[in-house]
């Protein structure tokens, strides 16, 4: 069992959620889903947890009820080798959702993405603070993030 388990309340679509996060990632499944019994407080029947994994990491997900939203100010982060493992969580995730600056997004369930290429990293920490400056700068005018384009900027002459 790992240490830290990313806990997700939702309203009342945990299930939802869990279904369409099971559905993008490989590696991922439905661990089990727990349903309210004819003591509540959910209706009796009703999904009330599901625990599942992604990408071999565990979750769990809650009913909590219209008074759980969620927030930009935690997300998760999504490391991609590729530009076409971004385009594809990218399109998948933001359906129904909204696209937000710099590779972040938020999902039809209200939860916040941020979908990064690895390299990214290496750029904006580079000593030359030229190269760093050039990327920021070319991230800043993106939604969906482009490795060709904060490649070019990393290495402009």
């Amino acid at each position: 069992m790992q240490k830290i388990t990313t806990f997700l309340t939702f309203n009342d679509q945990a299930e939802q959620a869990a279904n369409l996060y099971t559905s993008v990632f490989p590696n991922s499944k439905i661990g089990s889903v727990t349903r309210y019994g004819a003591s509540g407080p959910g209706p009796k029947g009703s999904v009330m947890s599901v625990a599942f994994q992604l990408a071999g990491q565990d979750f769990f997900a809650l009913n909590g009820g219209p008074s759980f939203k969620f927030a930009q100010g935690i997300s998760l982060f999504v490391n991609c080798e590729t530009q076409a493992e971004i385009d594809e969580l990218w399109e998948k995730l933001s359906r129904g959702g909204a696209p937000g600056q710099c590779g972040w997004l938020t999902d039809r369930f209200g939860v916040s993405w941020q979908i990064v290429p690895s390299v990214l990293g290496k750029y904006l920490g580079d000593k030359d603070a030229q190269k760093s400056t050039r990327v920021m700068q070319a991230m800043l005018q993106m939604t969906k993030l482009d490795i060709s384009k904060l490649k070019r900027a990393y290495e402009q002459a």
